[in-house]
């Protein structure tokens, strides 16, 4: 099956597309601002996190120009921010780990 990036719509104001050396990625449709919020990438059920289709696309980059911030509280979600400027068509990244291979 060929993903098509045209079908996929409950992101606002991103798509989902090829990043042409990862696989899929998350990409800005429009021009986006700093310290915007830009959508909810984990949420906190039966006691795991669950990954939003926003958290599953985001990829990894060592200049980053997202970070994630969990939101404590008896719901807690975790949500994705830009950290600086992003011009349309540019991919969404964040710096992340895996914990578990963190000392």
């Amino acid at each position: 099956m060929q993903f098509n990036e045209n079908s996929y719509k409950p992101l606002s104001g991103l798509t989902i597309k090829d990043t042409g050396k990862y696989g899929l990625g998350l990409f800005a449709i429009d021009d986006i601002r700093a310290g915007v919020f830009l959508g909810i990438t984990h949420v906190w059920f039966r006691e795991e996190w669950i990954r939003t289709p926003t958290g599953g696309f985001i990829n990894h980059s060592e200049e980053p120009n997202c970070f994630i911030n969990t939101q404590p509280g008896w719901d807690p979600a975790r949500e994705l921010y830009s950290i600086k400027p992003i011009s349309q068509g540019d991919e969404l990244t964040i710096y992340y780990t895996l914990e578990e291979y963190d000392d």
